[in-house]
């Protein structure tokens, strides 16, 4: 991976500098917070849409995903298509919302390159990745209000940039761009499962995923269970892995949602079930419903599981 240069960030920033100068046609909004950091509503005081969270899970992806939504046919038509050839540093390098920036009353979990800057995560330890001449960053929050200074001047310490120098990028779940934005994490999904199951991953050399797009819902537990159903009863995944077709079929096996104890329920009825404690879950639940594993060296394919198209009755109706 590369060392010295501020390519996560630097991708990032200019599809964050591009959604500013096309603010109008996307429905967000753009303004200055108390310390000076750009702040970017694409769904909260502002309607977004669509095309606002196609651009968010690029920069979520650190600019190192191809990402886009496509109409086909069946009762859930529309879906986001995800792919990237260093799926890896863009899913858990960037995408991944792993970076806890909750203060008092406000919770929110940091997403996007500014993690590789920060590295606070134990994650870090397995990237290798370093970007020491970044000049700026972008943080994606799943939240309807914007960060207060206390979780800015957190991000500018940790990164050492200041203030107007960070980009928060903030949408409510409740929201399509929202939602669009949490569905496009079905190939990180998938790495971080594969990652649970101790996969190497630097076997892992390309990826792509696909999930249908849900409905928006008023209800914060709703919403949250719609974008998760979207991805464990019907996201798809194929992974381009390195190493023997004995290890690709292994992962084929053990990664599709269905392997996981909580499988079978809506996400938001799981949810209840658990009080409300997100960590009770099962995290082998958080993946796709359907896998294909190509063993590139030695040309074998494997699948697992399908897509469960009751549970996405029940879910998205």
């Amino acid at each position: 991976m590369r060392d010295g240069h501020a390519y996560l960030n630097r991708s990032a920033q200019h599809i964050a500098d591009a959604m500013i100068e096309d603010a109008d046609r996307l429905g967000i909004g753009h303004s200055r917070g108390s310390l000076g950091e750009h702040l970017i509503d694409a769904g909260a005081n502002h309607q977004g849409g669509i095309e606002a969270g196609l651009r968010i899970v690029e920069i979520c992806m650190g600019g190192l995903g191809k990402v886009s939504a496509a109409l086909a046919t069946g009762k859930w038509p529309y879906s986001v298509d995800v792919r990237s050839s260093q799926p890896v540093l863009a899913c858990l390098g960037s995408q991944y919302a792993g970076w806890n920036l909750s203060h008092e009353k406000y919770f929110a979990m940091g997403s996007g390159p500014v993690r590789a800057l920060a590295r606070v995560e134990p994650l870090f330890e397995e990237i290798p990745y370093r970007e020491p001449n970044a000049d700026s960053s972008v943080v994606v929050l799943e939240t309807s209000t914007p960060p207060p200074a206390a979780v800015v001047e957190k991000v500018s310490k940790a990164t050492g940039l200041a203030p107007e120098k960070l980009t928060f990028v903030y949408a409510p779940t409740q929201s399509l761009t929202g939602s669009m934005q949490i569905v496009g994490r079905v190939l990180e999904v998938a790495l971080h499962k594969a990652h649970d199951l101790k996969f190497p991953m630097d076997a892992i050399v390309d990826g792509a995923g696909r999930a249908p797009i849900p409905a928006p819902h008023p209800d914060f537990l709703q919403a949250m269970g719609r974008t998760n159903d979207a991805i464990i009863y019907g996201g798809l995944v194929q992974l381009y892995v390195r190493g023997s077709a004995e290890a690709a079929r292994d992962l084929a096996e053990q990664l599709p949602s269905r392997t996981s104890r909580d499988y079978g329920q809506p996400f938001a009825d799981i949810f209840k079930k658990f009080k409300g404690d997100f960590y009770a879950i099962d995290p082998h639940l958080f993946s796709p419903a359907e896998v294909i594993i190509t063993a590139i060296e030695t040309g074998d394919t494997f699948r697992s599981g399908s897509a469960d198209n009751a549970m996405l009755e029940q879910s998205l109706g």
